[in-house]
């Protein structure tokens, strides 16, 4: 299983732009130290929370250093761009990472950013599919083509430095379950990146949606893969359930007022129309379907979201700044140590040695605990 971050980035409106963004690069070299597979970062124009225009731009700086880990933007909002420029700057980023990029594209879901660029909800997804078709053929096509679609209109355009990765780099979309997005995930051979989270009051679930995304591709002659396929959301670990709590429950607190003041409210209802005052961050954690515990309970959570969905290829972490940075960096040791080698099968030999010398010793009238890793919390 591949783990992945996904970036928006949030930060408090009154704290130092700069700054935030040298922590936000910094955090894709700490990932690459503890061994996670992937950074995808948004972009976003307004609001005032969420501050990075453009992810590319973070994406090679952060490649100065990062020399494994792959970088991709989640998501490049294609409504907002010409599909030529999308593709060139993306091509040119996979030539700087030496064929680490991932494209990550979407139709926009911050509602002031759709108010910034006069666009409707109507409009937005018919745009990101004309987008995405024109990028392939740009992406995959050595010749001179043209294009005479509803949004773009062009003669003779071609890419002069294609992708790095060849036939083409890879391309993501992110989907909360829009037919229309699960269609070009199948059709192009996309990486899926769906949202965590229980209410399915206007989508289908995961597993429905995938089912769409293999009927696609079949469609187009394809077959999709479940490797390509994954599952967005927060975590955030400690020693004890009650103290990783007690670390966050005020940050979740302030960035649902934030996601409240821009509309998006549904994610964390209990019931459709709940009054915000009746949300909390505990009641939003299980609705988003957050892991908020220890190690073990991450596990367990992540088995769960297996079986719930079928079976899919990699867990995005999604970034916040619930608590101090030396307490979430701290979380995501306790995942790289215990979490991750859990679902890589790095450690099953560890373990099933363990457990033999354990019933040797018992056979022996010596009795030896389950594991140290309580014991190895504490004292780290």
């Amino acid at each position: 299983m591949k783990f992945s971050f996904f970036m928006m980035p949030i930060h408090d409106p009154s704290e130092n732009p700069s700054l935030a963004f040298d922590r936000d690069i910094s955090l894709i070299h700490y990932a690459e130290e503890l061994d996670f597979d992937e950074f995808f970062i948004g972009e976003h124009h307004s609001g005032g929370w969420e501050n990075m225009p453009a992810p590319e731009l973070a994406l090679a700086k952060a490649a100065a250093h990062a020399k494994r880990i792959r970088l991709g933007t989640s998501v490049i909002n294609t409504p907002f761009h010409h599909p030529f420029h999308v593709a060139e700057r993306m091509a040119f980023l996979d030539h700087l990472t030496r064929g680490r990029a991932i494209l990550g594209v979407g139709p926009s879901a911050l509602v002031t950013d759709k108010k910034l660029f006069g666009l409707n909800n109507e409009q937005l997804h018919p745009m990101l599919a004309e987008s995405v078709d024109v990028i392939v053929r740009l992406l995959e096509s050595p010749e001179p083509m043209d294009h005479h679609g509803e949004f773009w209109s062009f003669e003779g355009m071609r890419l002069q430095l294609r992708s790095y990765q060849q036939p083409r780099m890879p391309l993501a979309i992110a989907s909360s379950g829009s037919p229309l997005s699960l269609e070009l995930a199948g059709r192009h051979d996309m990486m899926l990146l769906s949202p965590a989270g229980k209410n399915r009051w206007r989508n289908p679930a995961h597993a429905e949606q995938w089912k769409s995304v293999e009927a696609a591709a079949a469609k187009a002659g394809k077959t999709a893969s479940r490797n390509n396929w994954r599952i967005a959301t927060s975590v955030y670990l400690a020693d004890t359930r009650e103290q990783a709590w007690a670390d966050v429950e005020a940050g979740i607190a302030r960035d649902m007022q934030y996601f409240f003041a821009i509309g998006l409210k549904t994610p964390y209802e209990s019931y459709p129309n709940q009054p915000a005052s009746e949300i909390t961050p505990r009641s939003a954690a299980d609705r988003r379907d957050w892991i908020i515990g220890t190690p073990d309970d991450a596990i367990r959570h992540i088995e769960r979201l297996q079986q719930e969905t079928g079976g899919f290829g990699g867990l995005m972490l999604t970034t916040h700044e619930w608590t101090r940075s030396h307490k979430l960096r701290r979380s995501l040791e306790l995942f790289a140590r215990y979490v991750t080698p859990h679902f890589r099968g790095h450690t099953r030999d560890f373990r099933d040695e363990w457990k033999r010398l354990r019933e040797a010793a018992g056979e022996g009238g010596v009795k030896l605990p389950e594991n140290g890793r309580r014991s190895n919390l504490a004292n780290a």
